[in-house]
C-alpha cells in the first residue's frame, strides 16, 4: 500500500520519505533544561537538514515506583511546551492520559501521543481522535502489530485519519524487551507512516527495582536496524546528562552523541529510500 503522508507544522513524514527526528527529554525536568535541549536539536537538525519534531512530556503517569518524578504537570507543563512552540517554531508532541487531558493538550501540541499501555483505551484514544490533532499511537509493549489496525479504525471512526504508529518493542519475559523489525513492515502495509522509538526499546522494565533500567549503549544499533527497514521516523529522548536525568536516564542518548549518530543514521537513510 502506499504511504500515507501526514503534514505536521512543516514537517511531511511518510515511509517514502526522508526520515523525521522525534527527540527531546522523557518529562519536563525545568523550563531552563527542556529550551536548551530544543534549541540544540534545532541547531544540529537544521544543519543536518533533517526535519524535526519536538516531545517532552507534562506528566509521566506510568511509572514504577509512588516516589519516581513525574513532571510539572498538565498546566505547567504545556505552557513550557507553549513556549518551546512559539520561540524556536517547532512543531510539539506529547503524551495525553485521560479524555480530560486531550482538550488541553490539543491546544498546543500538534501531535497527541497515546502511550504504550494506554493504546487499547477507547474512549481515550477516541477523544484523540475528535482533536483533529495527528494522533500518534505507541504499540503496546503486549500487542501483536497486526492488532494495529483496529486501533487505528478507532482513531478513524472520529473522520480523524492524520495517524502516525510508533513501534517500542515487544515484552519478552520479566523486565526485558526485544524489537521484532517485521512489525514495522507489517505496520507499514496499513499505509500509516511508521516510527521506531529506540530508547523505550532498550528499556528494562523495573529493571533497577525502585525504577526502569535500560542498556542505551543499543539505541545507535536498533535505530541503524530501524532505518533500513524503511521507517518514516526516528523517536530518541535526549538528556544532557542521562545519569542525572529525573526518568528514563538509562535508556536515554547525551545530547553530545545526537549530531554524531544523526549523520551515519541519514546516510543510510539514503541509501534505503
Amino acid at each position: 500500500m502506499k504511504s500515507k503522508i501526514i503534514k505536521i507544522g512543516k514537517v511531511n513524514i511518510s515511509n517514502d520519505l526522508p526520515f523525521v527526528l522525534i527527540a527531546g527529554p522523557c518529562v519536563i525536568e525545568s523550563k531552563t533544561l527542556v529550551l536548551k535541549v530544543a534549541k540544540q536539536l534545532k541547531t544540529i537538525t537544521s544543519k543536518l537538514k533533517i526535519p524535526f519534531i519536538f516531545k517532552a512530556s507534562y506528566d509521566k503517569a506510568n511509572r514504577t515506583s509512588i516516589d519516581s518524578f513525574r513532571g510539572p504537570g498538565i498546566g505547567k507543563g504545556l505552557a513550557i511546551l507553549k513556549e518551546v512552540k512559539d520561540e524556536l517554531g517547532l512543531s510539539i508532541l506529547t503524551d495525553v492520559h485521560s479524555v480530560e487531558e486531550v482538550a488541553l493538550s490539543a491546544k498546543v501540541a500538534d501531535i497527541l501521543q497515546i502511550p504504550a499501555f494506554l493504546c487499547r483505551q477507547t474512549d481515550l484514544v477516541v477523544e484523540a481522535g475528535k482533536s483533529g490533532k495527528v494522533v500518534n499511537i505507541k504499540k503496546g509493549q503486549f500487542l501483536d502489530p497486526q492488532n494495529m489496525g483496529q486501533l487505528i479504525r478507532k482513531v478513524e471512526s472520529t473522520g480523524n485519519k492524520k495517524i502516525i504508529l510508533t513501534e517500542r518493542g515487544a515484552s519478552f519475559g520479566y523486565g526485558n524487551l526485544v524489537s521484532d523489525f517485521r512489525a514495522l513492515a507489517i505496520m507499514a502495509k496499513t499505509g500509516y507512516p511508521v516510527v521506531f522509538d529506540a530508547t523505550h526499546s532498550v528499556q528494562q522494565p523495573g529493571g533497577l527495582g525502585h525504577a526502569t533500567g535500560g542498556c542505551s549503549e543499543y539505541v545507535p544499533l536498533l535505530a541503524r536496524c530501524a532505518v533500513a527497514a524503511g521507517c518514516a521516523g526516528i523517536f530518541i529522548e535526549v538528556h544532557p546528562n542521562p545519569a542525572k536525568a529525573l526518568s528514563d536516564g538509562p535508556n536515554m542518548m547525551a545530547l553530545n552523541q545526537v549530531e554524531k549518530f544523526l549523520i551515519k543514521i541519514k546516510k543510510l537513510d539514503q541509501v534505503v529510500k
